[in-house]
């Protein structure tokens, strides 16, 4: 009978262990090879940012503003660049809310941008305003194109609050034809109006719908005063439990069940 293949002896010990070390410094040194392939690739001037592409809103920059602010937060190449500080460096634009940077092969940089839409002017500087999400922002008022928003004054942090109560106050003045020049909120937290030609309208203290409650009250029957008195509004204090204090010009009266207006 033919003899079975004789087996092949184990190596030895210290063989296989050089064969292991052998193996892994083979690898390191492939690791080490490919991460300075990659380093020399990455910083190629092929992957240097070429172009920006800019969207959004862009009504309120100039393509010049926009450009020297987005430069001002390309650190680095296409790779290296730092996503955060360039958003950062974009938002330090005038106008400019927020922005979202997006990298496109392989050296492109896609930019979207929203703009601050002004909804008041925000306390006695010349130079802020609030935008429609409640938020303090600052801008050249010059570049406002509505002269006739209306000025926010109250503590700092309050403009959220008070942006919200401002929108649902104006459209119930609408009904009587007054348009709020300034609402203000005291830090004891006392709310106050001034109406476009002077009056000035104390509402007090409440919660929102309490607030837009005793204002309803005060515009259904103060048109008929003013009409009956012929004479403009100078004050108006919402504060009474049973009606509204009134001062005309030359006259004052209150309004209730002994008033001639009649209890409102």
């Amino acid at each position: 009978m033919p003899r079975p293949p004789a087996l092949a002896s184990p190596l030895p010990a210290d063989v296989r262990a050089m064969n292991v070390v052998a193996g892994l410094l083979a690898l390191v040194a492939a690791s080490a090879l490919f991460t300075l392939a990659l380093l020399w690739a990455v910083h190629q001037p092929a992957f240097g940012i070429r172009t920006v592409r800019v969207d959004g809103d862009v009504a309120r920059n100039s393509a010049a503003t926009l450009r020297a602010h987005i430069r001002a937060g390309l650190t680095g190449n296409f790779f290296t660049l730092d996503l955060g500080a360039a958003r950062r460096a974009i938002e330090e634009a005038p106008w400019v809310r927020h922005a979202v940077i997006y990298r496109l092969w392989p050296n492109r940089l896609s930019v979207r941008l929203e703009e601050h839409r002004a909804a008041a002017l925000w306390g006695s500087d010349d130079d802020l305003l609030v935008n429609s999400h409640g938020e303090v922002f600052a801008a050249n008022l010059g570049d406002v194109e509505d002269e006739n928003l209306p000025t926010l004054q109250g503590p700092d942090g309050s403009s959220a609050a008070m942006l919200a109560l401002l929108q649902r106050l104006a459209p119930v003045l609408e009904g009587v034809k007054m348009r709020i020049a300034t609402l203000n909120l005291s830090g004891r937290g006392t709310w106050a109006m001034q109406i476009d030609g002077g009056a000035s309208v104390e509402i007090g203290r409440g919660t929102e719908t309490e607030l837009v409650q005793r204002t309803e009250q005060f515009v259904r029957t103060v048109g008929g005063v003013i009409a009956r008195y012929e004479r403009p509004l100078l004050y108006a204090d919402l504060r009474h439990d049973q009606g509204y204090a009134v001062r005309l010009k030359g006259i004052s009266t209150v309004n209730d069940s002994a008033s001639p207006a009649g209890r409102n």
